[in-house]
């Protein structure tokens, strides 16, 4: 007899409730029209309780049972497969279920507080759990668990993440279970199952023209949990992303510039100016894709050493980056622009002409995507007064930020939003002749006095207008541009108006020529 028909809640009570030598226990998921249920064990196997498995398991909830013993399990039996499925529960993301469900819900904010939530008022035993995230063309579900792992929640990877999005569960266990858990990962009997894997919906891609992801996130209206925002034509295949709960839905680059880059739809709400305003940030996947080399610009206005560190940089470069030369151009703010427009990337090395570049120098450098549009400043060691900072070292320009700059501050580049990068770029030789030293020392004491009050750049003010300039040639004339700076500083009472004539070539050297009868050609 089947004695499902008496309601029998275990083997042990079917044994009180059978009336014959044997009852076959059965399991209502399987699929017996090839069964023979007149089968009777040999006579040396009728105490032993007969386990037959299904496609996915050694016990596939089939039983023949004695009423009597059968402590001893033959499980030596032929394969009735499952066929049916428990019920199907799908959880939305936003961008709607494509398979079909029993019934479903929205995803909120987590899985333990989604799953509680839906399975409050689930009746059933057992219950899938599938995802809007997930593609289930291929998905078996007539799948079950061991008997001994009966009682645990079994989590499927999507694709390459192991906190999956598919969940078979058995309900009163995961109820009593999370009744006080706080995050699901804390729950006591995870079975993560490693051989079979539920790929991932193909994730939708936002390419866009912006220098940083920054605005693109901002006027994107999310309809799924997670969105690829690109500035590359570059497609490759690109990892899934925890979604279990928010500390662990990270923003992810996908190399080392974010070209490429994933955004969950809650970063959104946390974005103020740059994609870092969201606390999860994950960097370990930044192998996957690719960007393009930045441009190098070599920029050089009649610099006795230009010739030279231009041939230095051709042969020390061993990158693929494109090479150009901006050459001539009067004036700092028109020669930046010069170099801007030579360029063809959205970012670019600028090397002046006084710059002996480090022979090291790593030419894949990317800047950050993931903030607002910048200037990158690197370091470069000065060889008079041993000062290693950003003066004369090179600079990875944004482009678009270049050629809004008019120059209305006394430095070009700290005009715009910018970020040191300590890294050495070169060796600042700005001594090659006494003009060029002269001009250096008088522009950056400038710019140095007029940032005071700054303890930083009080300490390399006092290092310029040191007159110790060791044993390198023309080192004397660092120390008079200097003094000279302080001197015409104060003449003028710091107005900016005057301060910004150092801009002009034809204005310094007029005024190197008053105050060192020093001329261009010396």
């Amino acid at each position: 007899m089947f004695v499902h028909e008496q309601e029998a809640d275990s083997i042990e009570h079917a044994r009180t409730l059978t009336r014959t030598r044997y009852f076959w226990w059965v399991n209502y998921l399987s699929d017996y029209s090839k069964h023979d249920f007149l089968w009777e064990p040999v006579p040396w196997e009728s105490n032993q309780t007969h386990v037959w498995p299904s496609q996915h398991q050694e016990n596939g909830g089939t039983y023949l049972v004695p009423k009597h013993s059968g402590t001893e399990v033959n499980r030596g039996h032929s394969i009735i497969p499952r066929t049916k499925s428990v019920p199907i529960i799908g959880i939305d993301h936003g961008n709607g279920l494509t398979c079909s469900v029993d019934r479903s819900s929205r995803f909120i904010n987590d899985y333990l507080g989604t799953l509680k939530r839906v399975l409050s008022t689930v009746k059933d035993e057992y219950v899938w759990i599938v995802s809007s995230v997930c593609d289930y063309s291929n998905f078996d579900f007539s799948w079950h668990p061991s008997e001994w792992q009966a009682t645990m929640l079994h989590v499927f990877p999507s694709d390459d993440q192991q906190f999956g999005d598919t969940f078979y569960i058995h309900v009163p266990s995961f109820l009593r279970e999370t009744e006080n858990l706080a995050i699901l990962e804390w729950f006591n009997t995870i079975h993560f199952v490693e051989d079979i894997v539920v790929p991932r919906r193909p994730i939708p891609v936002v390419q866009h023209n912006y220098d940083t992801h920054v605005q693109a996130v901002w006027e994107h209206e999310f309809q799924d949990p997670v969105v690829e925002f690109t500035v590359s034509d570059f497609r490759g295949t690109a990892p899934a992303i925890n979604l279990w709960r928010p500390a662990v839905r990270p923003v992810t680059p996908l190399s080392a510039g974010a070209t490429r880059v994933l955004v969950p739809r809650d970063a959104k709400n946390s974005l103020r100016t740059q994609l870092y305003d969201y606390p999860v940030i994950n960097k370990t996947q930044r192998n996957i894709g690719r960007d393009e080399p930045l441009d190098i610009v070599f920029i050089s206005n009649g610099e006795s050493m230009a010739n030279e560190n231009w041939e230095h940089l051709n042969a020390a470069h061993t990158g693929t980056n494109r090479i150009v030369r901006v050459d001539g151009v009067n004036g700092r703010v028109a020669a930046y622009h010069a170099a801007a427009e030579a360029s063809t990337t959205p970012w670019f090395f600028a090397v002046f002409a006084k710059l002996w570049v480090e022979p090291e120098f790593d030419w894949t450098w990317q800047p950050d995507r993931l903030q607002e549009p910048k200037h990158y400043i690197f370091h470069a060691g000065n060889p008079v007064n041993g000062l290693e900072y950003g003066h004369q070292a090179m600079i990875a320009y944004n482009k678009k930020l270049v050629l809004a700059n008019a120059g209305q501050g006394l430095d070009f580049t700290l005009d715009s939003a910018h970020e040191v990068v300590p890294v050495v770029s070169g060796v600042a030789m700005y001594c090659e002749d006494p003009w060029t030293c002269w001009r250096t020392a008088f522009r950056e004491a400038l710019k140095l006095r007029a940032s005071l009050p700054n303890i930083e750049n009080e300490y390399r003010l006092k290092a310029w207008l040191r007159e110790d300039s060791g044993t390198i040639a023309n080192g004397h004339w660092s120390h008079k541009g200097a003094q000279d700076a302080m001197e015409f500083y104060d003449s003028v009472n710091g107005d900016f108006d005057e301060l910004k004539k150092s801009y002009d070539w034809a204005w310094l050297s007029s005024y190197a020529f008053f105050k060192r009868n020093l001329s261009t050609d010396q």
